[in-house]
This record gives structure tokens, sequence and C-alpha cells, in this order.
């Protein structure tokens, strides 16, 4: 009876979506959020701006092409008026991407700043979704990109957004 409890408790747990196992910390611990466990860390900066990236795998045909990835950078802006040029030269180089087409921007006060976009990238259609804050003097970053179109199907485009907004829940607290 014992054992039939844990294995459905397992099955509940595995059913509810990725497990953040991976805890990651920035600008001296002042950033903190955690990663699905199934991501896997490609690159990792110090200083300034520090950053760190994780690949999503996706398992369909269409990842020979792309690479669905997540990237937190955090930056040393000093004042809310630094953040603000931050933000602006961040979207001037998206737009700047090839095939750039905005979806959404919203600016919310007390909130991030979150801009929505589609862009080119090695032939394919990719959506990206990105989240800045201000705080303590730093710019913080969130931008997660996958193929707008992927093999993968529908529940993996969930599980990836899933995995992205639980970070953006989490660097916006």
């Amino acid at each position: 009876m014992h054992l039939s409890r844990l294995a459905l408790i397992a099955t509940a747990l595995l059913a509810s979506g990725p497990l953040f196992a991976t805890d990651v910390t920035m600008a001296n611990g002042t950033v903190s959020f955690s990663t699905p466990d199934n991501w896997i860390g490609i690159m990792e900066t110090q200083g300034d701006p520090e950053v760190r990236v994780f690949q999503v795998p996706d398992p369909s045909p269409t990842a020979r092409n792309t690479l669905a990835r997540v990237s937190v950078t955090v930056k040393q802006v000093g004042d809310m008026g630094g953040f603000q040029q931050y933000v602006s030269q961040a979207n001037s180089k998206a737009q700047g991407l090839p095939g750039y087409q905005a979806i959404r921007s919203v600016s919310n006060t007390g909130g991030p700043d979150n801009v929505l976009y589609t862009a080119n990238e090695a032939g394919s259609t990719m959506a990206y979704v990105e989240h800045y804050w201000y705080r303590d003097g730093h710019a913080i970053q969130l931008r997660c990109l996958r193929p707008a179109s992927t093999q993968a199907g529908a529940a993996w485009q969930a599980a990836f957004d899933k995995g992205c907004q639980g970070i953006a829940d989490r660097l916006g607290k």
C-alpha cells in the first residue's frame, strides 16, 4: 500500500509539468531563479553584463535548424534612466533582426516590460518573448526564443512557455 501511494504521488508530479530543479544565482546573489531540470546550460559569462543561456531540448527534427533557448542577462545601469536606455537599445537591436515582426509590446507600471515578436533565424521563424526588470541598480532581461512552429507539437511549446513564465514569475518578485 505504501509503495502504491509513492507511485501515485510520483506520477502526479510528473504529470504536472516540468520540475524546477536547477537553481541559478547571478549578480552576487541579488538575482535568482530555477530552470526545469532538462534545460542545458550552454553559456555563462561573469562580469558586466553577466549572462546565462540555456538550451531547451526540442526532440523533433525542427531542432536540426533551430536552437530553442532561454537567456538571462544582468547589467549594471545605476538608475531608472540607464534602465530605460538599456531596454531601448535591446528593442532597437531586436527590430534590426531579419524578418522582425512585433506581436505586442506592453509596459506595466510596477511590473516588467514585455516584448513579443518574431524574427528569422537560420531560415526559420522564431518566436521571442522578452521581459525586463529594474532592481538594485541592475537591468535584468529574460529572453525566451523558440521556433514559432515546431514538429515537437503543442505540448512541447506549452512546456517551453511554462518554463519561461516560471522564470519570469520568479524574477518579477
